[in-house]
């Protein structure tokens, strides 16, 4: 019996269920229960749970798509997106689900790629205003998750000119899933939406060699920060006692600022931001700051056996 990430399965020999999150060889799979763990199992230990939402198993076509409620969507701007959804059991799976905002009929084919080998994940109809299962994955292994191909194709029914078909890669990064979870459209369940047909914005190369690359002289005048800033109102003020909270806050989001631009300048590879767990108020700002800046490469939570959850990595370009 062949299985696919994603699939939901039941242990033969015990009483415990959970989604395939990993497929460590080809006997062997890691499978994540209800308490958020990932087990590895041996294939020949695992059964299907059928009518539980596999993506694709012997005996069942692949995923149909599901109506949607055109009034339940119209919080977001006609689009193509991924909504990556929180599974309300297994706290470290995500499920995919490609939802089409649009008023034409999507054909779609999707691969993943990973060290040049490929695998199909999806294919099929969309329906306009409709959404679809199309992967699941854990998050905890974000890292190691493949870049996907998507293939889509724009029918329009209507006496209009076609328009021309998608053809891009995707690589999703910690930055994608950096913002605070949200009551996804059409779907019972929280996590992120993600939009694919957006094109990104045009960088000014000038004004971008201006702001980043100083001459010399100037360089001279910022001092190089620490590797690793902490962000805590008292390491940066003797009076914090009296401040209120939005003037701590404004005072820790401009040592940030000015650490990060100086770490830019004096060509720092990488730099670590230590905010604390808290209310979350801090790191959700700063988390946005960073995803807006052209020189950050990625981000992610720095090393959590000396940090805890309460710092995050921002590698440069």
């Amino acid at each position: 019996m062949k299985f696919k990430l994603g699939d939901f399965v039941r242990f033969v020999d015990e009483k415990r269920e959970g989604y395939v999150t990993k497929i460590i060889d080809a006997q062997t799979l890691g499978v994540t229960d209800s308490d958020g763990f990932e087990i590895p199992v041996v294939v020949g230990n695992l059964t299907y749970v059928h009518g539980h939402g596999n993506t694709v198993t012997e005996k069942e076509e692949a995923p149909k798509p599901i109506a949607v409620n055109v009034p339940s969507v119209s919080k977001i701007e006609n689009g193509i997106y991924v909504a990556v959804a929180s599974d309300n059991k297994a706290g470290n799976v995500v499920h995919f689900h490609l939802q089409n905002q649009t008023p034409t009929v999507l054909l779609i084919s999707i691969h993943s790629s990973r060290k040049d080998k490929y695998s199909s994940v999806f294919y099929g109809v969309l329906e306009s205003f409709s959404s679809t299962l199309i992967y699941s994955a854990s998050l905890a292994d974000l890292d190691i998750w493949p870049e996907f191909s998507f293939q889509i194709l724009l029918h329009q029914k209507e006496d209009v000119k076609p328009v021309s078909p998608l053809n891009f890669m995707k690589k999703f990064r910690a930055k994608d899933f950096s913002t605070e979870q949200r009551e996804l459209p059409a779907l019972k369940q929280k996590g992120w939406v993600i939009r694919l047909d957006e094109q990104a914005p045009l960088i000014d190369a000038q004004k971008l060699k201006e702001s980043f690359f100083k001459t010399a002289e100037e360089r001279k005048t910022v001092a190089a920060p620490a590797r690793e800033i902490d962000l805590h109102i008292e390491k940066l003020r003797d009076d914090y006692h009296f401040l209120e909270p939005d003037e701590m806050l404004n005072i820790q989001l401009a040592v940030f600022q000015s650490s990060m631009d100086a770490a830019i300048v004096h060509h720092f590879d990488k730099i670590t931001f230590i905010h604390g767990s808290g209310n979350g108020v801090l790191r959700s700002k700063i988390h946005k700051m960073i995803s807006q800046n052209p020189q950050v490469k990625t981000y992610m939570d720095a090393q959590k056996e000396k940090f805890g959850y309460g710092a995050t990595e921002i590698v440069f370009k």
